[in-house]
């Protein structure tokens, strides 16, 4: 099933997700990578995190122009996604996964697919840039997004995880290789 949805999302939003939907996104989207989130788990944010959607990515930027704006592997911030949940942000975009627990009952995980950047960057404008300090791949940029997609719920709030079910398939159905 495809979604359209806009930002600030709320817990309805994310109740009618279920892993494997297509969600299409318009509204704010931040990024954040690791340096962004040490700092805001060591600072008060400078945006409000109520239902709001971070988004891994580094993005290249050109002045005001987004150029590059490709998903970055997830995993690298697994240690901040209690700490960004807490915080009120509803869904977190990616790739590669997160563990899945600290979705239930409150996010999702949304999927964009890597190599994408030049085709995301057409759906973001550049609205502002906090912790510029940082640099830019590492600074938190927030971004409107417009039919920001396709992605993949990855993870729903439901308990639903496509990484595990792959997993678990993969584990059941392939026989180990001879060399």
């Amino acid at each position: 099933m495809a979604h359209q949805l806009r930002t600030p999302i709320c817990p309805q939003d994310i109740n009618a997700l279920h892993a494997g939907d297509v969600v299409f996104l318009s509204g704010t989207i931040f990024t954040a990578r690791d340096k962004a989130h040490a700092l805001l788990k060591s600072r008060k944010s400078p945006v409000d995190l109520k239902g709001a959607v971070i988004y891994h990515c580094g993005p290249l930027m050109s002045g005001h122009n987004v150029i590059s704006a490709g998903p970055t592997t997830s995993g690298r911030m697994a240690r901040y996604t209690e700490f960004i949940l807490d915080q009120g942000v509803l869904a977190i975009i990616g790739k590669g996964g997160l563990p899945s627990q600290p979705f239930r009952g409150r996010a999702v995980y949304l999927a964009y697919p890597g190599g994408c950047g030049a085709a995301a960057a057409q759906q973001l404008r550049m609205r502002s840039v906090h912790f510029e300090e940082l640099g830019m791949a590492e600074a938190m940029w927030e971004f409107e997004a417009v039919n920001f997609g396709p992605m993949i719920v990855a993870i729903d709030a439901h308990g639903g995880d496509i990484y595990q079910e792959v997993r678990g398939y993969l584990k059941k159905n392939m026989k180990p290789r001879s060399l």
